[in-house]
């Protein structure tokens, strides 16, 4: 015999559900340096990333069940080429994607028998901080437009009682690093802080003074410079460092032109 469970207490068990589950996940920061946008999670893999790019001045980052938000992911990049190809590339904008996933998450949560347990931020670098554009999604589809910071997953209340203490609008790329990093490194349990070294940090950033594509991977030495306290280094270079990039303006398509290859449109 069925037995009867109100719609309060199911979506309730649903969002106990998808809470605890991306509790679980490692933390992942977001916020805003002088040039860009930056992300930082804690994660040793250096194959299934939790931040990647989805369009030329959007990037997506995700704590909680990698599948999950990996086909979220893909979702995203399909919606972009899509959009882009058929109308503008201008007309691929943060909001509209926010908008996207916040109907298939509130679809799922509602509908499916159980919930993702994926908390994700969209983020669009602007050409100047003010134009600059942060949404967080939660597991229900809920949509928030955040401003300076955000962070996610297991301990993202005490780390971001941290960030309004000691966050601040102008930070150099090097100084909102190594706040991230020292809050990541804090034990939600009130333990002793650990000391996150570079190998276990993804580490991405959206440079509105880079041309067309502006997400940019942060790793290998460039990475060890701007965590240093000893070297000077303050900000990415304009050029990728060797390695730093996944592919070049040669190999991409989003960035050839016919010029390039010695034809003409």
């Amino acid at each position: 015999m069925p037995f009867y469970v109100s719609p309060e207490q199911l979506m309730k068990d649903r969002a106990d559900f998808a809470r605890k589950g991306i509790a679980r996940g490692r933390s992942v920061v977001v916020l805003a340096y002088d040039n860009g946008i930056l992300f930082v999670a804690e994660n040793p893999s250096r194959a299934l990333h939790k931040v990647s790019e989805i369009y030329d001045r959007i990037a997506f980052a995700a704590v909680g069940k990698y599948n999950e938000f990996e086909n979220l992911r893909v979702a995203g990049v399909r919606y972009a080429d899509l959009r882009g190809y058929s109308y503008d590339r201008s007309d691929v904008t943060a909001r509209g994607l926010a908008n996207a996933y916040a109907q298939t998450l509130g679809t799922v949560f509602t509908q499916e028998s159980k919930p993702y347990e994926v908390e994700i931020v969209v983020a669009e670098v602007g050409s100047t901080p003010a134009s600059d554009q942060v949404y967080r999604l939660t597991y229900d589809g809920s949509v928030a437009d955040e401003h300076g910071f955000v962070a996610m997953g297991g301990g993202a209340e005490q780390i971001e009682e941290g960030l309004t203490d000691r966050w601040q609008e102008g930070l150099h790329l090097s100084e909102a690093l190594a706040l991230a990093v020292e809050l990541l490194g804090t034990d939600p349990a009130g333990g002793p802080a650990r000391e996150l070294a570079p190998e276990q940090l993804e580490v991405a950033v959206l440079d509105r003074h880079r041309p067309r594509r502006t997400f940019r991977r942060i790793t290998g030495g460039l990475l060890e410079r701007l965590l240093s306290s000893e070297d000077p280094t303050r900000d990415a270079p304009p050029a990728d460092d060797v390695g730093d990039s996944a592919r070049d303006s040669t190999t991409n398509p989003q960035t050839q032109r016919p010029e390039q290859d010695g034809h003409q449109a």
